[in-house]
């Protein structure tokens, strides 16, 4: 990928972090928010391949430091590997991305002398609880089923922070399975796990065969949830499972993404009369991502009724 810097803004500006921006919804849905929140701001992306060169963070976030109508970012597949590439480059973390190790989101704020400083925020704990309590009821987790997250990146770690925090006891699954095809993630989620001091049982797993995944979803008890938080089927092709695995009967199967080939979407769709299994895709996961970032960037407040506008104002843009 290029890592020349993006040309300067015209007016403010909030920028994409990801890997195929263009085909996000957001480029559509964001000037109907803008109309809703009172804003007058543009987005751009910039798009870098997963697991980057550090000079292709430290490009883009150089420019939202240096460009005063860059207000800020919303971050995507590359939270954990910004932050290891530009943490010195930041002028503070928040609470969550010190715990989580990575960054959703960047703002800028006015400092006590000039310019202004660049703050790393982890959006995705917040979010993540938001999005899992729209879909899954109070107290499910009472008869013990578990919860298979294929995929151990930001989603990931934000998802154990957020469940380990739900003050209810059967609001949170008794034991949590991470799968991830690479170590070094894998041992970033475990170092987190270890120092929130949860009370769920946390189970790493490093593997990238399907065949295997189908084994662990085979093995959970009826109600547990599977997780594709892989980015298959949106930032690279395919499923993390195969056509013969089975989903947990009376369970449920949450698809990260909204967009692209889904295939782990489409094979819970076709379980899910079978099986009984809830199947959720990542749209409600995405219109809470960003109106949080959005409303850090621009310091607009997002309230319940707030929300409801912008959930109205995007929904005939959700792709079939």
């Amino acid at each position: 990928m290029p890592y020349e810097a993006p040309p300067p803004c015209e007016r403010p500006t909030l920028y994409f972090i990801g890997v195929t921006t263009a085909k996000s919804s957001i480029m559509r849905v964001f000037p109907r928010w803008a109309e809703v929140l009172g804003i007058e701001a543009d987005i751009r992306g910039y798009d870098a391949a997963p697991r980057s060169e550090p000079a292709a963070y430290r490009t883009i976030v150089q420019h939202l430091i240096d460009d005063p109508l860059a207000r800020g970012a919303l971050v995507t597949t590359h939270k954990i590997s910004l932050l290891e590439a530009c943490r010195d480059m930041l002028d503070e973390l928040d609470p969550h991305a010190r715990t989580c190790g990575e960054v959703s989101c960047l703002s800028k704020r006015s400092g006590s002398g000039a310019g202004e400083r660049l703050i790393g925020h982890a959006k995705d704990p917040i979010t993540s609880a938001a999005s899992w309590r729209a879909f899954v009821p109070p107290g499910h987790w009472r008869a013990g089923s578990e919860v298979l997250c294929l995929g151990a990146g930001g989603s990931a770690v934000a998802l154990s922070v957020a469940l380990s925090a739900f003050p209810d006891r059967y609001d949170r699954p008794r034991r949590m399975v991470f799968v991830n095809r690479g170590a070094e993630r894998l041992e970033h989620l475990r170092s987190v796990n270890a120092s929130i001091n949860s009370d769920i049982e946390f189970e790493y797993v490093q593997n990238s065969d399907p065949e295997r995944n189908d084994e662990l979803m085979a093995a959970l008890p009826p109600g547990s949830m599977v997780i594709n938080a892989t980015g298959m089927g949106k930032d690279s092709p395919g499923s993390p499972v195969t056509d013969e695995g089975r989903f947990p009967e009376r369970g449920f199967a949450w698809e990260l993404n909204y967009r692209g080939e889904l295939d782990f979407l489409h094979q819970a769709r076709r379980q899910a009369e079978e099986r009984s299994l809830h199947v959720e895709d990542g749209w409600i996961y995405f219109l809470h991502g960003w109106s949080a970032v959005i409303g850090e960037v621009f310091d607009v407040e997002i309230d319940e009724a707030t929300f409801a506008a912008l959930d109205e104002a995007a929904s005939d843009l959700k792709p079939a």
